[in-house]
């Protein structure tokens, strides 16, 4: 079963201020480059930067989830999409790494819908229409990724963005290896039969093990 570690490092004020501090650094600065541009999108709003701690032009692995969470937003969180966040997604995808011996340094991490949806207290599933809307942003997340070698996607929603990319870009997206996996966050592991629960943590789990295994193999090549 899955033990949560619970020191989330964006409590840290210092930390915090570290990752606010580096997001011009030139690894990450085309990816918050092209969020500052994304925000002026007409009629989609504002998106989290991508948190320094993260390889950025060096990183080999895309992940991929839905949608900006609440903890990525300015105002009740850090402002930034990181693994560090104060929310259980971004805690478990830490503890998935560290178990997996993936470094942070190897990710960057992006939403089939890039924009933040949320009402505060009420939590929406981006459209067809949406996810058709961060096929283009995903596309120029990869041309910032020269090392790209895996693209993991997390829930269905990932998923079927990324098909939808695949539709739209088949060239691209057949140059990379990837890892379809369940969402990290805690609505994944509600069901109500913990043999289904603990079979989620597991493929999460084995995910992780081979990403390791491909970084590993690419390393050795």
């Amino acid at each position: 079963m899955r033990k949560p570690t619970p020191y989330r490092k964006m409590s840290d004020s210092a930390f915090r201020a570290a990752q606010h501090a580096g997001v011009r650094l030139p690894h990450i600065a085309p990816f918050n480059a092209l969020v500052d541009e994304l925000r002026t999108e007409a009629n989609r709003g504002w998106m989290p930067y991508i948190a320094p701690v993260y390889g950025g032009v060096k990183a080999r692995v895309l992940s991929v989830l839905r949608d900006p969470g609440p903890k990525t937003q300015d105002d009740d969180g850090s402002g930034m999409l990181c693994c560090e966040n104060d929310d259980d997604a971004a805690q478990y995808m830490s503890e998935l790494l560290a178990a997996a011996g993936v470094p942070v340094a190897e990710l960057v991490p992006w939403n089939a819908y890039p924009w933040y949806m949320h009402v505060r207290g009420t939590s929406k599933v981006p459209s067809a229409a949406q996810l058709d809307a961060g096929v283009e942003p995903l596309r120029r997340i990869i041309e910032l990724m020269p090392d790209l070698r895996v693209v993991i996607l997390h829930g269905g929603t990932a998923h079927d963005g990324w098909d939808r990319f695949e539709k739209r870009h088949q060239s691209i997206a057949t140059q990379y290896r990837v890892l379809r996996t369940y969402h990290t966050a805690r609505t994944t592991f509600r069901h109500r039969d913990p043999a289904v629960r603990e079979s989620r943590h597991q493929h999460l789990r084995d995910t992780f093990a081979e990403l390791a295994t491909v970084l590993c193999r690419d390393d050795a090549a």
